[in-house]
């Protein structure tokens, strides 16, 4: 008997929900295990190299600046797909945090994971991983050249020179002032949508409404 569809995507939410409770305890053990579990606060960063063009999971040529982050709120994070312990734990918060946005995700606000790994994450290999985590049309994965996708990584403070020990982080920024946060360690979906959510606050009493 085939699977109806309601039951399938209840099993999908169920096994969702199953992986984001998890990500506190396993994150929790990964950054003790790198000597990160005393997370500075996040603050603010400058953020360089936005106007250049990688290739999304798609295929298609994006420029960050313009067609990435435009006057959106933007959460960045850095993974590599063939990691198999932090990185999934950083795209589960993001999945988190695209259920706890909704509709926002595409809109105002948009989602962007960046390889740290150009030579092996291809767009279909970026597009495989995005999938096993239900990414939505507004979380754009990033890949390109590997000395264009360096030359962001540099200006957004998450390059290393062996990829395997970049930075853990996530970034927040707002295209519309060029103000950007830096959350150092693995910060929760729920903590990032309240950051997103002041930021619309600040938005808010600046146009005065």
């Amino acid at each position: 008997m085939k699977t109806t569809t309601p039951r399938r995507s209840l099993l999908r939410t169920a096994l969702t929900a199953l992986c984001v409770t998890l990500v506190g305890a396993a994150a929790a053990h990964e950054m003790h295990h790198h000597g990160q579990h005393d997370a500075p606060p996040p603050g603010a960063v400058k953020v360089r190299g936005l106007d250049t063009t990688l290739v999304d999971q798609d295929g298609r040529s994006v420029n960050v600046q313009r067609d990435v982050i435009g006057n959106r709120i933007v959460v960045v994070s850095f993974v590599y797909t063939s990691c198999t312990t932090v990185c999934p734990l950083v795209a589960a918060v993001f999945s988190d945090l695209q259920t706890r946005l909704g509709e926002r995700v595409g809109k105002d606000v948009t989602l962007v994971t960046v390889t740290v790994d150009p030579l092996r994450d291809t767009p279909s290999q970026l597009k495989a991983y995005a999938a096993r985590f239900q990414a939505g049309a507004g979380w754009r994965w990033l890949t390109g050249a590997p000395v264009a996708v360096n030359d962001l990584l540099k200006g957004m403070g998450a390059y290393a020179s062996d990829f395997t020990q970049h930075p853990q982080m996530v970034l927040v920024g707002d295209g519309a002032t060029g103000r950007w946060t830096r959350f150092s360690g693995l910060p929760d979906g729920k903590r990032l949508a309240e950051h997103v959510r002041g930021l619309d606050a600040t938005r808010t009493a600046r146009a005065g409404g």
